[in-house]
């Protein structure tokens, strides 16, 4: 018999070599894997590159791009004529143009706004206008998108404003010019009643009575020449407005205890009502109260005795609102339109300027006088005005 032994041992040295080129096949498919893998890898790469060239070339053109523009805009703020400003969101300046640097000097950057318009600015009637000096400056501000600062443009108006007031000083003294006659004949009327006057001071014989009768009656007459020619004068020249600081409630007071006698001695009902609260107006003092008092006088003129005439005050939000009504006949609709023109007047002693001073008083302090349609009878003046800060 033959012994069974080396069959067993060929037997296992097969399977270790078909085990063997199982794991080789494993391995070759591995391999071809991972080479297929690097290969992908390596496209990806090289794709990733190029599109990163592509990406730094648009960055590279778009930074030329916007330093190009940077450069511009640099170039536009310093030729512009106005003053450029950029405040932060604490609202100090971070940035000026040239322009405003000469306005407000190199030491700006760094300081609040603040600190800078109390040094160097005082606030004009207009909102949004300013004094430096002889110098007019408009402001406007513009908050920027992100929120986190303002700028500021600045614009020097010293020209329209000398402009704006000999266009105003043309258009007074092209009244006067038209209404020349007519002031003509208002300034001889009085003057021949009182030379009138002044000639019957000089007969013999008067009695002492008589005499002075004839004395109050030329005095009257000169007064009233005096103040024709004030409100002539004042309304040729302008009135200076000033930097007061007026509290409301003591301007009202003011005017009525000017006005009450001669209500009472023209038996006139007068009322005041005072709503002015702790309303303050920046401006003018006397030309405020001489612009109340022409109201008032014009109503009173207008006004009946037994009639009634109302002043009153009401202070709302940032304006403050001054009313003159009275129980008179009142003012045609024909009339109204015409009734602030200079020279234009209804009575037959009055000079028609009255209320165009009035008026221009108001406007100069950033306010208007309206001529209120809610009034059923007489007729009811109200002057709006811009409430200031102390």
């Amino acid at each position: 018999m033959t012994n069974p032994e080396p069959i067993a041992v060929d037997i296992a040295a097969t399977d270790k070599t078909a085990e063997l080129q199982r794991a080789f096949a494993m391995f070759n498919q591995v391999s071809a894997e991972l080479t297929q893998a690097y290969e992908a890898l390596q496209g990806r790469v090289a794709s990733l590159t190029e599109e990163l060239a592509v990406a730094n070339g648009e960055l590279r053109r778009q930074y030329r791009e916007k330093e190009a523009l940077s450069e511009r805009l640099s170039s536009l703020l310093d030729a512009l004529p106005a003053g450029v400003v950029l405040l932060d969101s604490s609202a100090r300046v971070t940035a000026v143009n040239p322009v405003a640097i000469a306005m407000f000097g190199e030491r700006v950057i760094g300081e609040h706004w603040g600190d800078v318009v109390s040094r160097t600015l005082e606030p004009a009637m207009t909102v949004g206008e300013w004094r430096q000096g002889e110098a007019w400056l408009s402001m406007a501000e513009s908050v920027l998108p992100s929120g986190d600062g303002k700028i500021l443009l600045i614009h020097d108006i010293s020209s329209a404003q000398r402009m704006k007031e000999e266009l105003e000083r043309s258009h007074r003294l092209a009244a006067m010019g038209e209404m020349a006659a007519s002031l003509a004949h208002q300034l001889r009327t009085p003057l021949a009643a009182a030379l009138l006057y002044a000639v019957n001071l000089g007969q013999a014989g008067m009695s002492d009575e008589s005499r002075a009768k004839f004395s109050d009656k030329a005095t009257a007459q000169l007064r009233r020449l005096e103040r024709l020619i004030q409100d002539v004068l004042l309304f040729a020249r302008g009135e200076s407005m000033g930097r007061d600081i007026i509290p409301a409630g003591e301007l009202f007071g003011e005017v009525v205890q000017t006005m009450e006698p001669l209500m009472r001695e023209h038996g006139i009902e007068f009322v005041a009502v005072d709503g002015c609260a702790e309303a303050i107006i920046v401006g003018s003092r006397k030309a405020l109260f001489g612009a109340l008092v022409n109201l008032l006088e014009n109503a009173l003129q207008a006004t009946p005795a037994g009639g009634k005439i109302c002043l009153s005050g009401n202070f709302s939000g940032e304006f403050l609102s001054l009313s003159v009504r009275d129980s008179g006949p009142g003012i045609a609709p024909e009339k109204r339109d015409r009734i602030f023109e200079p020279f234009y007047t209804t009575k037959g002693q009055g000079t028609g300027l009255g209320l165009a001073i009035a008026l221009g008083v108001a406007r100069a302090h950033g306010g208007t006088i309206e001529i209120s349609t809610a009034t059923i009878a007489g007729a009811e003046f109200v002057m709006t005005l811009p409430v200031g800060e102390a």
